[in-house]
């Protein structure tokens, strides 16, 4: 029996899995790591917390496992965190800078200003917005005492967390990122899969500092002095963690679907073999590209609280002592009583885009209970998602089929089966809900020959449940209705 390994390395800790070719979990370790926050709005990671939050997950995934049966290492990350470190000896030169980081905000400001953003859309597929790498790159070389020189001379090696674990993993012998995280730098062109002069003068980044730019799955590398690890093992899976939840869903077509409830929703949608430009506020991305020289892109979009707002009913208004607790109580009641939660408690995302938004509360009565309240939270979790997915089936030109679920709150059935009613369309939860990770494992295993292609991969992915809608459309409209009115006034 043959094992893939999957390193999904998240924002507040490192999993490791390992699975057998029929999608069994033999072993699985996780660690978390510090959270560093040097003044509000900035987050950083220090890059050897990361790595030595993987190699102890590593370990404790491989304690029962035979080493000699390990036919694969996929790697799925965090995405648009930076970090630049030194070539010789590998360490380095400053904390990483995370996704959620705004210190380039102004510098982004700046850009617009000087009329640089609808170049880099049209290039990117992506905003100007300090979420990107870019501008994170850009702060570090202006900031490190001598760096900016020191990266001209080309001793200075920048990579995206997947690009800086491949490097660590293979002994420092590999420089190289895939398409998927190379996508949300702000310095690749999203048609020639290449890094950008233009851009990477109007970013202000030199080309020598950044890795080469590599298909998703296929062996880069393999593995070298890896505590617990046997040198040659192949590294043959990378992708950015959203992307690789699409391809562990087998989201495969076009016109496939996924959302990831967590913290916030991260939907996103197989567009094809050439980018949609959207017209919606929803970013262009890579999905995929294959050892074969299957290319894919999708559309983005997210919810910026999803999870968040169970959360807030449990620990800000004390409605329970546990987030599992909320699908009890909001069943207790047959509808939310006419109440409407927008939990825009961080601004509005796509479509709408209004920073300044804030979260809501309507429809209240002297009738309205904590349940109501409970389930009307839970349904604006999923209207959202109604107004993101709406804004892709129009810019993508067609109709979702079905929507494919992981995450956390996908679990909660009331959830999921009001998310299937006000979206007219099936909501399909698999059995493994650690999609991102096994994105990983099958991009890893089908570059060294575990899976054969694609149908092989689809025939192993098994689903748990399924949701089909089952509320009278009328009253679909006039719920929707009702929300599109709170979120205008939010």
């Amino acid at each position: 029996m043959r094992h893939v390994i999957a390193i999904d390395q998240g924002t507040t800790g490192s999993t490791v899995l390992v699975l057998d070719e029929q999608l069994q979990l033999r072993g699985r370790g996780y660690q978390e790591f510090r959270q560093i926050y040097p003044t509000p709005g900035w987050v950083e990671h220090d890059p050897e917390d990361i790595w030595g939050s993987v190699t102890f997950a590593l370990q404790a995934a491989l304690e029962d496992i035979d080493p000699k049966s390990i036919a694969a290492v996929g790697i799925t990350n965090q995405r648009e965190t930076a970090i630049l470190w030194d070539r010789k000896t590998g360490q380095p030169v400053h904390n990483a800078i995370v996704w959620q980081d705004r210190r380039t905000a102004d510098r982004c400001a700046e850009l617009k200003a000087a009329g640089k953003e609808a170049r880099v859309k049209q290039l990117t597929g992506l905003t100007l917005d300090p979420y990107f790498s870019g501008t994170k790159i850009r702060w570090m070389l202006d900031n490190v005492d001598g760096l900016a020189a020191r990266a001209r001379a080309g001793d200075i090696a920048f990579g995206t967390v997947d690009c800086y674990l491949l490097n660590r993993l293979t002994g420092g012998t590999v420089h190289a990122t895939d398409v998927t995280n190379a996508s949300r730098t702000l310095l690749l062109d999203l048609h020639t899969l290449s890094w950008s002069d233009e851009l990477l003068e109007i970013i202000g980044v030199p080309r020598m500092i950044l890795p080469q730019v590599v298909a998703s799955s296929g062996t880069i590398g393999t593995t070298r002095g890896v505590p617990g690890l046997p040198d040659g093992i192949p590294i043959a899976g990378l992708a950015g963690d959203q992307q690789s939840a699409l391809f562990g869903q087998a989201c495969f077509a076009p016109g496939e679907a996924k959302c990831t409830y967590g913290t916030g929703a991260f939907i996103l949608m197989n567009t094809g073999d050439r980018p949609v430009v959207s017209k919606s506020g929803l970013l262009t991305t890579v999905a995929w590209k294959l050892a074969t020289g299957e290319l894919r892109y999708a559309l983005e979009g997210s919810a910026f609280i999803a999870g968040a707002a169970v959360q807030w009913l449990r620990d800000g208004l004390q409605f329970f002592s546990s987030a599992k607790e909320i699908e009890s109580l909001a069943a207790s009641v047959p509808d939310s009583g006419g109440v409407i939660v927008v939990p825009a408690f961080a601004g509005l995302g796509a479509p709408h885009w209004r920073p300044e938004g804030r979260g809501a509360i309507m429809g209240l009565t002297r009738g309205t209970t904590r349940a109501h309240i409970a389930r009307a939270t839970l349904e604006g979790i999923a209207l959202q998602n109604v107004d993101i997915l709406r804004a892709m089936e129009r810019d993508a030109g067609r109709e979702l089929t079905v929507l494919k679920v992981d995450g956390g709150a996908s679990a909660n059935d009331l959830l999921m089966q009001f998310q299937s009613d006000v979206l007219g369309v099936e909501i399909s939860r698999p059995e493994v809900v650690e999609t991102t990770a096994l994105g990983a494992a099958f991009l890893a295993g089908l570059g060294t020959g575990v899976w054969s292609d694609q149908n092989h991969v689809r025939t192993t992915w098994r689903e748990q449940k399924r949701f089909k809608p089952t509320s009278n459309r009328a009253a679909v409209a006039e719920h929707i209705k009702r929300w599109d009115s709170a979120v205008a006034k939010a």
